[in-house]
């Protein structure tokens, strides 16, 4: 009885995911057509913090209950599932074009914060409040970057409101709130109901962080990114992912460790690992003449994701 209410709230979780992030992708979108701001700056910032919401209030209430397993497993199966899983099925659907810049800027950003972050972890084993602050700093940097961006994307755009204006600016930014709640509902319910699962299952908590709980923080960003390519949005799909990654071991891991040190296990090294060949190998997948994603590459994406799975199990 309580496994089939369990996979109820399951289900439930996902048709809010669903019906959020719809709302979510259209708002952000509307958004950035509105100010002139190119869709990238808007998946980098406003949808992968929005998406990025869940991994953030789990793994900072992990780290606060003493579950630094669920705390970190969290964050870095997130990272690899947005990377492989997410990726991986949104260009398997459509293919996914990148911008320049992401290739050349945000996606070795990512690998090298990732570095970092294991780097931290596995000199004295835990992520402490010296080291939050370095990945703070980090974050700090970032936005600076984005900051500049969005300045120089703004500076070339005609922003006299022409045509393409449709809706107005409260009903697009009501859009984009209502849609994060709903979203950020929606998988705590989704990740409540799978982790009972896990538990009746007997499955062990870095096992549970690391796939589970990360498939769950991580269903937002994979709805999202499927929404959104499927609306033609690709720049909020891919931004939205790289954003997220950012933002999951800059600010979730960042501010977790200045509340409390995070401890970081050993065996977290490998999954670190495999979360930046997991960068490095969407990057190579990209060294294409139309700097996209396709079809075949998604394919090679789940395929990796399935052998890192048997790994975890075996």
């Amino acid at each position: 009885m309580q496994i089939i209410l369990q996979l109820f709230l399951l289900v439930l979780g996902f048709v809010m995911l669903i019906k959020g992030a719809d709302w979510f992708v259209d708002g952000a979108s509307g958004i950035a057509d509105r100010l002139g701001i190119p869709p990238i700056i808007i998946g980098l910032t406003i949808v992968a913090m929005g998406t990025s919401a869940p991994e953030a209030a789990i793994s900072i209430s992990s780290a606060l209950k003493g579950s630094a397993d669920i705390a970190v497993g969290n964050v870095i199966g997130s990272n690899i599932l947005n990377v492989l899983i997410i990726l991986g099925v949104t260009s398997v659907i459509v293919p996914v074009a990148v911008n320049k810049t992401t290739i050349r800027y945000e996606i070795p950003f990512v690998i090298i914060i990732t570095a970092v972050f294991a780097a931290l972890g596995l000199y004295d084993g835990r992520i402490n409040i010296t080291d939050g602050f370095v990945l703070i700093l980090f974050f700090i940097i970032y936005l600076s970057y984005l900051f500049v961006m969005a300045k120089k994307s703004w500076g070339g755009q005609n922003h006299d409101g022409g045509e393409r204006v449709k809706r107005k600016m409260p009903r697009l930014l009501a859009a984009v709130v209502i849609g994060c709640a709903v979203i950020v509902l929606g998988s705590n319910v989704a990740v409540d109901a799978a982790s009972e699962i896990a538990k009746i299952c007997g499955m062990s908590e870095r096992f549970i962080g690391l796939t589970i709980v990360a498939l769950g923080t991580s269903l937002p960003e994979l709805v999202t990114s499927v929404m959104a390519a499927c609306k033609g949005n690709a720049d909020i799909a891919i931004g939205n992912i790289v954003g997220s990654n950012i933002f999951n071991i800059l600010f979730v891991i960042g501010i977790s460790s200045v509340i409390t040190p995070v401890i970081y296990q050993r065996e977290f090294f490998a999954d670190s690992l495999i979360c930046i060949g997991s960068v490095v190998l969407l990057l190579l997948l990209l060294l294409n003449r139309e700097h996209s994603l396709k079809r075949w590459g998604g394919i090679i994406m789940l395929l990796g994701y399935a052998g890192y799975f048997v790994y975890l199990i075996g």
